[in-house]
Formats: structure tokens, sequence, C-alpha cells
């Protein structure tokens, strides 16, 4: 048994761990592979059929400089995944992304108009019907990616999202590709949106150099 103890606390871990690591990377490992993906008209696909759609359809429509380009949007841990995934796409998939996450957009947007549409109005002005948004919520009820999703559908834009916690969240069923981890636990549903993200960028990146 291990007991850490120091002067302000007592920890017993084997009384306070429900399970190992192990048993958590099979939760998680089994959570994202089993995703449920549904598309834009009703039907339901595979894990693996709704990231090989999600990864041609962003070659096809910004892996050519002066196309399309894919945008990021989401709140909190999933601010932090939106804009460490749209660097990435960049960087290495030279695919041209970015997140609306700046500060000064944020905290403008919300004193000029509010909080809910911090993602809507950049959308306005930025996206058209060439691009892509990836729109990250763990709960999928999140109104500003709501509104962000929305205004990316206006335009035209296609929109992948990915959600957790109820199966009847909102976001769910907004996107073309709708990725839903059924759990709702935020470190199982962030890290599972990471994965799948991470996948993509990884397709793309071998599909570029033929690996």
């Amino acid at each position: 048994m291990l007991n850490i103890e120091s002067k302000d606390c007592k920890y017993n871990l084997n009384q306070s761990f429900k399970m190992n690591i192990d048993a958590y990377l099979k939760l998680l490992g089994d959570k994202t592979a089993n995703a449920n993906v549904l598309l834009a008209d009703g039907r339901s696909v595979s894990t693996d059929e709704g990231l090989q759609l999600s990864t041609r359809t962003i070659i096809d429509r910004c892996s050519v400089k002066g196309a399309g380009r894919v945008f990021f949007i989401g709140n909190g841990g999933s601010a932090g995944i939106a804009s460490h995934m749209a660097i990435d796409f960049w960087k290495n998939g030279e695919i041209p992304a970015m997140a609306f996450n700046d500060g000064a957009l944020l905290t403008c947007i919300s004193n000029d108009y509010s909080y809910q549409q911090v993602f809507e109005k950049p959308i306005d002005m930025f996206m058209s019907n060439k691009d892509v948004l990836i729109a990250i919520s763990s709960s999928g009820t999140s109104k500003n990616i709501l509104n962000g999703v929305s205004a990316a559908q206006e335009t035209g834009a296609f929109v992948i999202t990915l959600s957790g916690f109820s199966d009847d969240n909102s976001l769910r069923s907004m996107g073309d590709i709708n990725f839903y981890i059924d759990s709702n636990a935020y470190g199982i549903v962030e890290n599972g949106h990471q994965i799948l993200l991470h996948y993509i960028i990884d397709e793309i990146v071998n599909a570029k150099y033929k690996r």
C-alpha cells in the first residue's frame, strides 16, 4: 500500500484511485474508437469512415494554396485543443488553419455584442463556402458554439463537430460530420476529441508525403 503523508494531508492511493492507468487508457481508447459518427443526412457511420471522410474533405478543400481554410472554435479546454490543432494543421499539414481564440477578439465581441456571439461574428466576416469549420464542445450545448456552427452553415462552409456528455446534445446533429464521445467525463471526452483530430492531421501528413 502506497501512502503519501505531509503536514497537511494523508493520502492512501489504493483507497482513492478507482482505476489504474491501464484501465483508464483502455476506457479512453474504447470510447474514442467507438465514437458515434452521424452525417448530415442522418446516417450513422463507423469512426474510421467518419475520419476518412473528414480527412478527404479537408485535403480536397484546403490543401491547395488560395483555396479553403480550416477554422477551429471551442471554449475552455476545447479552446486549448482548437489552438493546438490549428497550429498542427498549418505547421505539420500545410493546411491554412486558425482558431478564433485571441483574447482581444473574445473580449471585444463579448463587450460590444455578447459572449454568445464571439464565434458567430468572426465567422460571418472571415469564412466562405470553401472553408471547413471544426467546432469542439464537450457538452455540445454551448450557445456560442451552436451560433458559430449556424453562421458557418450560412456561408456554405463544411462543418465538422465534436461533442460528448448527453447523447441528445444539440451540436451532435448540426454538422456535416458529427463525432460524439459517449462519456460524461471531461478527461475522456477532451482527450478523445484530441486523439480524433490528431488522427486526421497525421493522415493528412501521411497523404502529403505518401508515407
